[in-house]
């Protein structure tokens, strides 16, 4: 497989269409040769102040490795299609009768297909030693299912490698290779520390070209490119192509705050723009692959959305902070510790959650079983609830629905505001709309396409479950609280919003 080129092959093209995986290829190949510039016959001019990574590169790359991965499927030759009895008087009928025999498709049924066969596929990437005994790490997508994989080092060693553990969702793999004598190594840097602008130096197995370095700057941090629930890469212009997924990014004192494994291009090839999962994210990751064989994610129960400015201000949170829960699972930590839909966490063990991209990470960081404080909002008022976390592995098995009791029978009455017409759940709107049994609110029957809550995406067939933290059970209930947030001075109205399945989220939608 393929560092992820995000192949931005066209500006409109979406972000899930843009990445490709930066791993390798086995095999060097060309369409056609390449013409070489001739060669310079005098030294380029040095820049003032430039200063020569020669030795950082000479000491660092001999615990840069090469990975060849090998994977061998079994595949059945194709089988072509059944063809109906062809007598003497068919058309053609001799020539393809012919055609199918020669095949092994003749009219006595043998066209089943051939035998099975193996079938050899080969990637290459890169990767690092970081432990003279031999533990090794790359890019998952470098390895994927291989059957086969070799470490290649600088010197020409070559060792065969076992998987010790992978995480598909930051993709991330510790190998092991054994040999007789201690491996050179490199250590983890600490990737917060670094700093837009801080120089890096990236070392890697580029189209095949093992040992080759490029440099550039840290051109910005905390990148999200839509990869996982964990993005926060590093961005860098050091060049970096197919087969350098894997591979260190080092900062000068040859310290790994990065592996690299994403680049954005039209082309294919590195334009400037390259991703590194940062050595934060990734050093826990490695720890418990190498402790466990697997990871083991702390995990909090609850799903969360963005709070944007509108949001805050309805909430009374004064600025958009902090992650906003929309859901609580049934069978989570959050439920028995008293975290409710509408609550706002801001802080997760003591660390301050900016916003809903910091929470996973936080969360997923924090050893399970810990008993741990958060700190949210509700309804204006700061509280801190005491979690004892449980394990986000486990909590994916467990995909039993939340329980839901029946709706209580609604007023006939229909309401019309924020640019929505409200309506109470009757039997013919819960049939129409496909409304699961036991999903509360009332439904939403009209939406004006001038409306903001049009601009919000609210759409027919949808329901309303709160209007600023307040359950709504008919028409009236929400005239009432509309009513009331404007008298407390609201500008807006925070909207639970509800999906037929019952998925719901937080809008909102401006009074005016």
């Amino acid at each position: 497989m393929a560092t992820k080129p995000l192949s931005a092959s066209a500006p409109l093209v979406p972000a899930s269409r843009r990445i490709a995986l930066a791993a390798g290829v086995g095999v060097f190949s060309l369409l056609m040769s390449p013409v070489l510039a001739p060669a310079q016959t005098a030294s380029a001019p040095i820049l003032q102040g430039q200063v020569s990574l020669a030795d950082l590169a000479e000491r660092v790359m001999p615990a840069v490795v090469n990975i060849a991965a090998v994977t061998t499927s079994e595949t059945r030759g194709r089988t072509l299609p059944q063809i109906p009895q062809l007598g003497p008087d068919t058309p053609f009928g001799d020539l393809f009768e012919e055609f199918f025999n020669r095949r092994g498709q003749g009219q006595q049924g043998q066209g089943q297909g051939q035998a099975p066969q193996q079938r050899r596929s080969q990637s290459a990437g890169s990767g690092f030693v970081i432990d003279g005994s031999g533990l090794v790490v790359t890019n998952n997508h470098v390895i994927g299912d291989a059957n086969e994989i070799t470490v290649i080092f600088n010197s020409g060693l070559r060792l065969k490698a076992e998987v010790v553990g992978k995480d598909a969702k930051v993709d991330l793999a510790v190998l092991r290779v054994k040999h007789d004598k201690p491996l050179p190594a490199v250590k983890f840097g600490d990737s917060d520390k670094m700093r837009i602008g801080d120089p890096v130096m990236a070392i890697g197995n580029p189209f095949g070209l093992g040992g080759s370095v490029s440099s550039g700057i840290v051109s910005a941090r905390n990148r999200d490119i839509q990869q996982g629930p964990y993005d926060t890469y590093i961005q860098t212009d050091a060049a970096i192509n197919k087969g350098n997924s894997g591979g260190p990014l080092f900062n000068m004192a040859g310290e790994v705050i990065g592996i690299n494994t994403a680049i954005l291009s039209p082309t294919g090839g590195s334009v400037g723009i390259g991703f590194a999962v940062p050595s934060s994210l990734a050093t826990s990751i490695v720890d418990q692959l190498k402790e466990f064989g697997e990871t083991r994610r702390g995990w909090l129960g609850v799903r969360i959305q963005s709070v944007d400015d509108a949001t805050a201000e309805a909430l009374g949170l004064g600025s958009a902070r902090g992650a906003l829960v929309a859901g609580v699972d049934e069978k989570g930590p959050g439920k028995p510790a008293g975290l409710d839909v509408g609550d706002v966490i801001t802080k997760f063990d003591g660390k301050e959650v900016k916003d809903s991209r910091d929470l996973p990470r936080i969360v997923a960081a924090t050893p399970v079983g810990k008993d741990v404080p958060v700190t949210i909002m509700r309804k204006g008022k700061e509280e801190v609830k005491t979690v004892k976390l449980g394990r986000l592995e486990d909590g994916e098995k467990v995909q039993a629905a939340s329980a839901r009791t029946p709706s209580e029978p609604a007023k006939p009455a229909v309401t019309t505001a924020l640019g929505l017409e409200f309506s109470p759940q009757t039997e013919e709107l819960r049939k129409r709309y496909s409304i699961k049994e036991g999903v509360k609110g009332v439904v939403v029957t009209k939406v004006d396409p001038n409306s903001n809550a049009a601009d919000k995406r609210v759409q027919v067939g949808e329901l309303i479950v709160e209007i600023g933290q307040e359950p709504v059970n008919s028409p009236e209930d929400v005239t009432k609280r509309l009513d009331a947030l404007k008298k407390e001075g609201k500008k807006s109205a925070l909207l639970l919003v509800s999906n037929p399945q019952g998925e719901v989220r937080f809008v909102a939608v401006a009074m005016n």
